[in-house]
């Protein structure tokens, strides 16, 4: 089997949908040596993420050629007749988007769709983006093939705002990266700690610094905590909301004890998760939550918002509170650092759950919507 992929992310994206891109490629091609892998990209930049995927023998790598298209309008409408030109079997757009023209490309397609958050969230977005995000993404679901979502979650969402038959869409769960289940030496994570110029003891929050990440309640929270536990929040600001969330740390008298960092490397994070006290993830609104995963993979204890799907993402091993409840962030805190959760057994219910995201499983499955993605098109080319 020839297998496409929107390869931009995969390429360019350092975190979310970039990870999630290549840990894709990466599982299908190591589960399935047999079949080759197209990764379509408009332009191939140096990114050491990209070194594994560079060294399977099964994968190359196509640039725009002989469509007459170039960057992104090649992404748009020009990829398809490069698919066609390769006999792809199927295409699979992994970040909620196919070509404007997929349809005409003679190729059956399967679209991930990771979230709709900009309908459940507008004010988070522009006016401008919510538009280009409603007419993109709303179309690859109608012209996919099949859809694949992300949770639960994300699939009631796009039978909901998009009107699309549940029958289309399947659910496969993201794993994480392997790198998380390795436990660490103390010596080593002495090092890294050390290097990395880290507190003694911390909460760690991941993720954009956003209003929608909701790192305030951590904040918040963070003034009812021991003066010796800092918050390290790890994501690049957007938007400016790291100014707020810093006027509220002086508010609370605990900015010393706020520590933003957007220099982690990918490479050193399943260390600093491995070292937290716990892992907050307060989000309003995710299409999964896979910095929950990470935690639980690496033995932390979690506390995690309610109300999206990080009730899937964290099962019966996380905590959960409101996202607007700091008594509720500060309590769940307070019991983990204090001893009254058992982090051990934390730990291994955590462990437990996660094996339910073996990237093995996630990789069997998406090859099972491939093969249900070629037989549908075929009947309805007949």
């Amino acid at each position: 089997m020839i297998i496409g992929f929107d390869g931009k992310r995969a390429v360019s994206n350092m975190t979310g949908l970039g990870n999630y891109s290549r840990l894709v490629i990466e599982q299908l091609a190591e589960n399935y040596p047999q079949d080759s892998l197209y990764v379509y990209t408009p332009k191939l930049r140096k990114n050491p993420r990209l070194a594994l995927i560079e060294s399977m023998p099964n994968v190359a790598f196509r640039l725009p050629s002989g469509s007459g298209f170039s960057g992104a309008l090649w992404r748009t409408f020009g990829v398809s007749n490069n698919l066609r030109a390769d006999a792809v079997n199927v295409y699979h757009g992994l970040s909620n988007e196919l070509p404007l023209n997929i349809r005409s490309a003679g190729v059956p397609s399967v679209v991930t769709m990771h979230d709709v958050i900009y309908r459940r969230l507008p004010e988070c977005y522009s006016a401008i983006d919510r538009r280009i995000y409603d007419f993109k993404y709303g179309r690859s679901c109608r012209n996919a093939t099949r859809i694949i979502a992300v949770s639960e979650r994300t699939k009631q969402d796009v039978v909901e705002l998009y009107g699309i038959d549940p029958a289309k869409i399947d659910v496969v769960y993201q794993g994480c990266d392997s790198s998380f289940k390795k436990e660490l030496r103390r010596e080593d994570l002495y090092g890294i700690r050390k290097r990395l110029n880290l507190p003694e003891r911390y909460i760690l929050q991941v993720g954009t610094i956003e209003s929608r990440k909701n790192l305030e309640l951590t904040v918040r929270a963070l003034a009812g905590l021991p003066s010796d536990v800092s918050l390290l929040a790890v994501g690049r600001d957007r938007g400016g909301y790291r100014g707020k969330v810093e006027g509220i740390a002086r508010e609370l008298g605990v900015a010393a004890r706020v520590v933003f960092r957007d220099d982690i490397t990918f490479a050193d994070l399943p260390a600093v998760t491995q070292m937290a006290e716990a892992v907050a993830y307060p989000s309003r609104y995710e299409g999964f939550g896979i910095p929950v995963l990470e935690a639980l993979e690496s033995g932390r204890p979690v506390v995690a918002a309610s109300g999206s799907c990080l009730e899937e993402a964290g099962g019966d091993a996380a905590i959960y509170v409101d996202p607007d409840d700091v008594r509720g962030m500060t309590e769940a805190l307070t019991a983990i650092l204090s001893g009254v959760v058992d982090v051990e057994e934390v730990s291994a219910k955590g462990k437990r759950h996660a094996a339910r995201f073996d990237t093995d499983r996630m990789a069997s499955s998406i090859m099972a919507v491939y093969e249900k993605a070629i037989e549908e098109y075929a009947v309805m080319r007949e």
